[in-house]
């Protein structure tokens, strides 16, 4: 099985990686490859930051590399937080404050208050042309946090289960997230290239 290694350190998105993808490829974390340092997220979209997470990767290893770069948009918001998701409130990954400062913006707006999560998912290989798509997950943004599951905004995102992503298992999430949508995208472009 071909070594993909995972363009991320955050243990959550590693852990979806491997539980999408562990029939295709053995998912590895950059840790496991040796890999220093942190890819510069200059990009301006969700796509460019991808592509310059797994270009670092591969750079550094020399193999494939899978890169997610994700996060909630929010029309009341215009876009908002966008590529900033994770440090939407200033720090990153601190999913609390992240998600205090999302309701504060939203006080006030009267429901359905429509989101969606984004991922946008890049695989580059040695050699190979770059493959990045998207996936989206459609949903909107409650009043207050339900659910103990998940990390980032899924106490708050309701999807189309009738439930947040941090009410329902791993399974059901892994099965219509944005990550999971993105990553098919990919799997098909590959079947594409056969």
């Amino acid at each position: 099985m071909d070594i993909l290694v995972a363009a991320t350190r955050n243990e959550n998105k590693i852990r979806e990686i491997r539980d999408i993808l562990g029939a295709y490829f053995n998912v590895i974390s950059m840790n496991e490859a040796g890999v220093s340092g942190e890819a510069e997220e200059t990009g301006s979209t969700f796509e460019e930051n991808a592509l310059l997470k797994a270009r670092y990767v591969m750079e550094q290893t020399g193999m494939a590399a899978i890169a997610d770069d994700s996060g909630l948009e929010v029309d009341a918001l215009g876009g908002e937080p966008g590529i900033y998701s994770a440090r939407y409130s200033g720090g990153h990954g601190d999913d609390e404050a992240n998600n205090v400062l999302l309701l504060q913006k939203l006080d006030g707006v009267p429901a359905p208050r429509t989101a969606r999560y984004v991922a946008a998912i890049a695989l580059v290989r040695p050699g190979k042309p770059d493959l990045c798509r998207r996936g989206t997950c459609e949903g909107e943004i409650l009043t207050a946090p339900q659910g103990h599951g998940g990390f980032g905004y899924d106490p708050l995102f309701l999807c189309e289960t009738g439930q947040t992503f941090a009410q329902i298992d791993a399974d059901t999430k892994n099965a219509i997230s944005h990550r999971r949508r993105g990553i098919d995208a990919i799997l098909e472009a590959l079947k594409a290239e056969t």
